[in-house]
């Protein structure tokens, strides 16, 4: 099997000293807020909150400080460079056709909340998208599922109050197979699945935005 990539790793900027089996080793809670005005879809306001191991090192590195010190904006910059590394892990789908990326996002910080660190961003859309009648899914992932990115709670996905009355989220939680499973069971910390197996999009939660 490959090596786990350095790309995928080099996000979490934390080093796991214990022994563990299975995909995933790591977790975020994702939460996702449409960026809008109303009649087109601009971003995707991310907040990510990594689970406490994850998060260790993070928060060490940042000590003591304080909201808005630079160490924040060092650590939410080096952070950030991997998530854009990985097209912020994310993928954007209108009419079967995938919606493009700027490739630095309008705004990112890091923060902690408790035991755990947060990166908020902005993930701008290329193009601006139009709302009425259309239907999009997107979908946050580890392509390598060395990472569990999913939401708590459906409701984690959240529409803005201007879109409430016209459009819905539904989020979509896929059930793999039982050989999708134990194939994602036997692969320990060195191991990454075939690329072209996608694994990590055969776990990815899909959220559908509909307009009227």
């Amino acid at each position: 099997m490959q090596i786990v990539k350095q790309s995928a790793l080099a996000f979490f900027l934390a080093v796991f000293t214990f022994t563990v089996s299975a995909h995933p080793h790591s977790f975020i809670s994702l939460k996702t807020t449409l960026v809008t005005d109303g009649t087109q879809l601009s971003g995707l306001k991310m907040h990510w909150t990594m689970d406490e191991i994850t998060s260790a090192d993070l928060l060490y590195d940042a000590g003591n400080a304080k909201p808005g010190d630079e160490v924040w904006k060092k650590l939410a910059a080096e952070v950030m460079a991997n998530v854009l590394g990985q097209h912020y892990f994310t993928e954007f789908w209108h009419n079967g056709q995938k919606v493009k990326f700027l490739n630095r996002p309008t705004e990112y910080g890091m923060s902690r909340e408790g035991h755990q660190a947060v990166l908020t961003f902005v993930l701008p859309l290329a193009q601006p998208q139009p709302l009425a009648g259309q239907k999009y899914t997107f979908s946050t992932f580890d392509p390598s599922y060395y990472v569990d990115m999913s939401y708590a709670e459906d409701s984690d996905a959240q529409l803005p109050a201007e879109l409430q009355k016209r459009c819905t989220l539904a989020v979509h939680t896929p059930k793999p197979s039982e050989e999708t499973l134990n194939f994602a069971v036997s692969l320990d910390k060195a191991d990454a699945p075939p690329e072209d197996m996608e694994l990590g999009k055969q776990f990815a939660q899909q959220v559908t935005l509909q307009c009227q």
